[in-house]
């Protein structure tokens, strides 16, 4: 019997997330490797032990990982699959798991390519856009429906949105039905790139994406790259604007549109420089916003000097419209 041995990377709090989504994927048998927990007993043995191995402690270093097994053959990278896309959502929806870098042992990496490939298929979002997988570009049925919707090809990734999750569903939705045509995009926490490719497939003139893991670099840029889109009208840039002010600063204002598929926390924190980087009338479009924090967001929004224009609500999740 051959088996497929995995790992997730993730973070101490992330721990909990991971077990739990891998138990609603049928997956209960894991182990779990943290630094914390081995610190812990460290300290709470101390009087047993007068040395610990140099090798062991730097194995632990650092480590917060979730190791389960899958029978090899279709239906362990079947399961394999929705484990990826699970993961994906779960990256997307929460920024305290760490990067959720999905690792496996004993397969070829051909088998995997070829398989979780035909999970991801083109995706109608809204009134206008169609998602695409790199893959299905050259689909003769994809290209007959590009006719008809503004086509986004992206490459997925493990860990940036393709925009299956619904809070990134709904700010493209709240963004094709407010870009008009020469519109300046501020993309906050840009991660794929997808809000502000899809801005400037729309007919956005030029869009600015920061984020503030370096990743970004690479997997908005060359998902621009997919679609036509180079440096004269697309920036991506790493940075924090609530630690860093000078980086603030660079970002400037008059803004049209400023996009942030984030978290609560952040968009409660962010609120208070909205206005600052919008034009006179720019609008907000937030999202990432699980619905039982939802009035907490609404009020610091409103607190900020901006106004509710619109709320949209799926699956458990809010987006706001804001000017």
């Amino acid at each position: 019997m051959h088996w497929l041995e995995l790992h997730i990377d993730t973070t101490h709090d992330g721990l909990d997330p991971v077990t739990a989504l891998l138990s609603s994927l049928g997956i209960d048998n894991v182990m779990i490797d943290d630094e914390e927990e081995f610190r812990s007993f460290l300290e709470e043995t101390r009087p047993h032990w007068d040395y610990v191995d140099e090798a062991l402690e730097r194995e632990m270093r650092g480590k917060s990982r979730v190791t389960f097994y899958l029978l090899a053959g279709d239906a362990g990278l079947a399961k394999l699959a929705e484990v990826r896309i699970a993961l994906q959502e779960l990256k997307e929806s929460r920024s305290d798991c760490g990067t959720l870098l999905l690792t496996l042992e004993n397969v070829q990496d051909a088998d995997w390519e070829t398989s979780w490939k035909q999970y991801y298929k083109p995706l109608p979002i809204g009134e206008r856009l169609l998602v695409v997988p790199q893959w299905e570009a050259e689909n003769p049925e994809v290209q007959a429906t590009s006719a008809c919707r503004v086509p986004l090809i992206l490459d997925p990734g493990l860990t940036f949105g393709t925009g299956s999750h619904a809070t990134t569903r709904l700010c493209l939705t709240a963004l094709e039905r407010r870009i008009q045509g020469g519109e300046r995009v501020l993309d906050l926490g840009c991660g794929s790139g997808i809000l502000s490719i899809a801005a400037l497939r729309l007919g956005a003139a030029s869009a600015l994406a920061v984020d503030i893991d370096e990743q970004c670099l690479t997997v908005a840029r060359d998902n621009a790259a997919l679609n036509g889109i180079g440096p004269d009208t697309y920036t991506v840039r790493v940075g924090d604007l609530f630690t860093d002010e000078g980086f603030r600063a660079s970002l400037g204002g008059g803004y049209d549109i400023l996009l942030a598929n984030i978290v609560a926390d952040v968009i409660i924190a962010l609120a208070p420089f909205v206005r600052s980087l919008l034009r006179p009338g720019g609008l907000f479009l937030c999202s990432g916003i699980i619905d039982t924090r939802a009035g907490e967001v609404a009020e610091a929004i409103r607190q900020s000097g901006l106004t509710l224009l619109e709320q949209q609500e799926a699956d458990g999740w809010c987006a706001y419209t804001c000017r």
